[in-house]
């Protein structure tokens, strides 16, 4: 164990308290306010958001589209992972602030289209993130994985909890699926969208907001790329190190 990866773990220690310590009062207010708004979002906003994240998953784990080319990255140290991972979350912040400025100013129409777009370009992430650590996506449990990810990235508090658990023993986990595409049955669908759409739509209804849009827009996906990376980047350091306070 070398002197980067003893820092990793007492980072990673401090990242898991920061997930699975009980809601504060702003987060818990924040969570009845943000309920409250999305009542008042027409029901099209809501299907057309629950439409796009079913669809992007859906081809994420039955199709091949999203694999890099190349084989994972092999030989690096776990510095040299970060570096690159950290330089490439760099890249996505950047592509998803211009996609979402550009639909943010064109109003409540191309609003709409950024969900599915920003749902891409996260995914996109993912994948890259995964093959820069070494796991393949050709593997369909890696990308049942990355929905892992992705829900630890954007879950509330309560769903977090188990989703954390789920990644920090994975390897054990992902030998329990059964082969292929019966594994899909075990991930309960509408719960990954509540969870996502919840999370999510305060930020991104802000962007609906006549001239303030293209502002909000580049803001918000910033952030979130900015949260998946943070979320993928410790996932994935969990599995080449152990658990916090692990062998």
């Amino acid at each position: 164990m070398n002197a980067y990866e003893d820092s990793i773990r007492f980072r990673l220690a401090e990242w898991e308290r920061r997930l699975l310590k009980p809601p504060g009062l702003l987060e818990r207010t924040s969570k009845t306010v943000q309920t409250k708004i999305n009542e008042k979002i027409p029901a099209k906003v809501h299907a057309a958001l629950t439409s796009a994240v079913k669809g992007i998953f859906h081809t994420v784990l039955f199709t091949l589209d999203y694999v890099p080319k190349g084989l994972p990255q092999a030989g690096l140290t776990l510095q040299e992972r970060d570096e690159k991972a950290a330089a490439l979350v760099n890249t996505y912040k950047k592509i998803a602030a211009a996609e979402g400025a550009g639909t943010g100013a064109g109003g409540f129409a191309l609003g709409l289209v950024d969900f599915p777009a920003l749902i891409a370009i996260k995914m996109k992430c993912l994948f890259e993130l995964a093959h820069l650590y070494g796991y393949s996506t050709r593997d369909y449990r890696e990308r049942l994985f990355l929905l892992y990810v992705f829900q630890l990235a954007f879950s509330g508090r309560d769903h977090k909890t188990g989703v954390y658990r789920t990644i920090q023993s994975w390897d054990a986990t992902a030998e329990l699926y059964p082969p292929g595409e019966l594994a899909l049955q075990t991930i309960e669908w509408e719960k990954l969208q509540q969870e996502y759409r919840d999370a999510i739509d305060f930020r991104k209804m802000l962007q609906l907001v006549p001239g303030i849009g293209a502002i909000v827009g580049a803001w918000a996906n910033y952030g979130l790329l900015e949260e998946l990376g943070e979320a993928a980047i410790n996932s994935f350091r969990l599995r080449l190190l152990g658990a916090p306070g692990g062998a």
